[in-house]
């Protein structure tokens, strides 16, 4: 069987899995849905907006003989860039100089990105792999956010094997400060108006009489 005709899923539906799918019950349901083109393995519009107003995300890695490790990646929303119809790149910010992420990268580059959107009730979970760019100044430059006040240290770039997205079942829902400071703004400033509306009407009422 070609490469083309093996589902993107089974990147992570192993054999191992399906054994346990089938056993539980859930093994045709996920049939049918590899039969119908499966998980996706390109950007497209939903992904790209996904990851436009993402500021936010864990990225995992492994070491060679499989020890796991995750890892938080943040910035402001559009830090993270669309290369390619594959490909997704990030400045990498200098921290605590651990290198845990560069150091399993460096021996096994397989990847996968969870974000999450609390304030939709949404995640998104992208399966790939990964390199360290540190040589290339101009390519940091490009990616860095404007103004964002962080060091930039060297790039990652992912490239995607397949994602999906999860249903919003036991998704707590949460709202950022920033959001929830901007709504409350405009709530106070609809307060303050319509009780100037009512001072100017009382002073009108109080003339008349």
């Amino acid at each position: 069987m070609s490469d083309s005709h093996i589902p993107a899923s089974d990147i992570a539906f192993t054999p191992a899995v399906k054994t346990i799918q089938a056993r539980k019950g859930s093994r045709e349901t996920y049939a049918k849905v590899e039969a119908r083109g499966g998980w996706r393995t390109e950007i497209d519009e939903d992904l790209a907006a996904r990851l436009a107003d993402t500021d936010s995300f864990y990225l995992a890695t492994a070491t060679a003989d499989g020890q796991p490790y995750i890892q938080h990646r943040g910035g402001p929303k559009g830090f993270v860039k669309i290369l390619d119809k594959s490909t997704i790149a990030f400045a990498d910010y200098s921290g605590n100089r651990q290198y845990i992420t560069q150091g399993n990268l460096s021996e096994n580059p397989r990847a996968y990105i969870f974000a999450m959107d609390y304030a939709h009730r949404r995640r998104v979970k992208i399966w790939g792999e990964a390199r360290v760019v540190e040589d290339d100044p101009a390519l940091l430059q490009a990616l860095m956010p404007k103004d964002y006040r962080a060091r930039p240290e060297q790039v990652v770039m992912f490239k995607i094997a397949a994602w999906d997205t999860n249903c919003p079942q036991h998704i707590p829902q949460k709202f950022d400060a920033d959001d929830v400071a901007a709504a409350l703004a405009v709530r106070d400033a609809r307060i303050a108006a319509l009780e100037a509306e009512l001072e100017a009407r009382k002073g009108t009422s109080a003339a008349s009489n």
